[in-house]
């Protein structure tokens, strides 16, 4: 951590708790703020009343006051502390909220908002405002309007490389909950493991979950199989993660890679990949033989498995990094692409992955990928051809990680949603000296020069945190905190309202909570 840096936490630390409108100590901060003057004070038993149409789930929306030591029971509304009630006039967004404490009601707290996201956003300001003076609690009285920046706001945690079981993934999305962050990609498959059980080809977890990145990434190393240990998630487990998301206002979006980072899959099923078919094992960074209707009715099962479990409906389909040369070497592939005049490999891959979108819209889901599905050579490498006749179907969301910016002006010239993660900004496995929280900060996720009209094609962001070198639950804290913070302002706050040592000076509670927490314990760079 810089000079700078410490210096601005040290401010915060020495500066009042309230001292008006821009100094409520809320991450992500709120579109507009009033502060009246005063406290309220707040009963250790705090009343509820949630409206039943919200579905809101009692037993977390007391886990949030608990958290502070505030114990809560459900009332009337004419007997609430804290009224949680829909209202359609509340926000212009469906994500927005009206929070009151005190006005009319000298003591009462109102949180009003047209949906249940809406209601828990509120909540999740109300939760950072609240004062603790030795066990006596209190609120500032105020008024709080407040609405996203940016309807799409991720996080991205890849367990391929590394698995970290259910306990880390759900205390995530305890953080992301609290930062208003509303959609979980969860990376689930890659070269290294299989992270999901498909009850239809038992051997992608029985086989292909028992290795992770640490292992050495060639064939012979295939069969040194992991002991009585179990790194998948059975669709039971699954189904427990998207409920518990849901409680919180969270989205879950599966990604399941195709075509290539795929040797899990193909080392449980050699006969899927390109390569791997005629040597009779796994060959690593294989792709599957996307021209075997055999391979596409596996990706069909699979995906039909997928989406059964995750009402979202968005899949991430990948569609990154492929290594065309197992294409190029097979025979039976480079024969049908002749047939079937589809000049280059890049014009096959964006071929295969508009099926697959095609075969997901059909059954209401929505399909994104990392932005090499666009046929672009997205870094301008001399042996990659950039596709020639294949357009990516229509409603596909591009996910810009890599090339030149204009990349993203091109997809939305062609009609396409993008969500940036820039990879200079997002990545958060590049260490802190790559990308500071300051730099994370700064992070706009409308590329400069882009029309006005076309910047709500620009759905938001998304920082992901890789796997390759977080093998424990204290690294992927360490590299993920505090800057998720940052990036969950960046999705919130508009860029006017944006600024920097504001931000420090409002994190203040939410890093001493982190620290409380074990998030922000030092480990060492490595």
């Amino acid at each position: 951590m810089n000079i700078k840096l410490i210096y601005l936490f040290c401010l915060a630390f020495c500066l009042p708790l309230f001292g008006g409108a821009q100094e409520l100590p809320i991450v992500p901060k709120p579109l507009h703020a009033q502060v009246k003057g005063g406290d309220i004070a707040l009963k250790n038993g705090l009343r509820i009343y949630l409206d039943p149409d919200a579905q809101l789930n009692k037993l977390y929306i007391s886990s949030i006051f608990y958290e502070l030591g505030i114990q809560t029971s459900f009332t009337s509304k004419s007997d609430a502390d804290l009224v949680v009630k829909l209202n359609e006039k509340a926000s212009p967004s469906n994500e927005g909220y009206r929070l009151t404490i005190g006005n009319k009601h000298k003591n009462r707290i109102t949180a009003e908002a047209s949906t249940k996201n809406g209601l828990l956003y509120a909540l999740q300001s109300l939760r950072q405002i609240i004062k603790n003076d030795q066990g006596k609690f209190s609120v500032p009285v105020c008024t709080i309007e407040d609405e996203p920046a940016f309807p799409w706001r991720a996080f991205m945690l890849d367990e391929s490389r590394h698995f970290h079981g259910m306990h880390v993934v759900k205390g995530l999305l305890d953080e992301m909950a609290r930062l208003k962050l509303n959609i979980f990609h969860w990376h689930l498959v890659d070269d290294p493991g299989w992270r999901i059980e498909i009850k239809q080809y038992s051997e992608l977890t029985t086989i292909g979950s028992k290795r992770d990145f640490s292992h050495k990434q060639v064939a012979e190393e295939w069969d040194k199989l992991y002991p009585n240990r179990k790194m998948f998630y059975t669709q039971d487990e699954i189904s427990e993660i998207v409920r518990y998301a849901a409680d919180r206002g969270i989205q879950i979006m599966p990604e399941i890679e195709v075509p290539g980072h795929a040797s899990a899959a193909i080392y449980a099923y050699p006969w899927l990949g390109s390569s791997s078919r005629s040597q009779g094992y796994g060959v690593w960074g294989d792709l599957y033989n996307v021209t075997d209707p055999k391979v596409e009715e596996f990706l069909h099962h699979v995906l039909d498995e997928v989406i059964a479990l995750f009402p979202s409906k968005l899949v991430h389909i990948g569609g990154d990094e492929a290594n065309y040369t197992h294409w190029q070497n097979n025979p039976e592939i480079v024969a049908f692409m002749k047939e079937n005049n589809i000049p280059t490999f890049s014009d096959l891959q964006v071929w295969s992955i508009n099926r697959f979108s095609r075969y997901l819209s059909a059954k209401g889901v929505r399909m994104m990928g990392w932005n090499e599905i666009t046929g672009d050579n997205i870094r301008g490498e001399e042996h990659m051809q950039a596709s020639q006749s294949e357009q990516l179907a229509p409603g596909t969301i591009v996910h810009f990680w890599d090339g030149d910016i204009s990349l993203v002006n091109k997809a939305i010239e062609k009609g396409y949603d993008v969500v940036n993660s820039n990879r200079h900004f997002t990545y958060l496995d590049y260490g802190y000296d790559r990308i500071s929280l300051q730099q994370a900060y700064s992070f706009d996720p409308i590329p400069e020069g882009l029309k006005k009209e076309d910047e709500p094609k620009i759905l938001g962001l998304g920082c992901q945190m890789w796997g390759e070198y977080t093998p424990n639950t204290a690294r992927v804290y360490y590299q993920t905190f505090p800057r998720i913070a940052a990036y969950a302002e960046s999705g919130w706050t508009s860029r006017e309202n944006k600024d920097y040592e504001d931000f420090i000076h409002r994190f203040r509670n939410l890093k001493t909570l982190w620290m409380d927490k074990g998030f922000l314990k030092d480990q060492p760079h490595e």
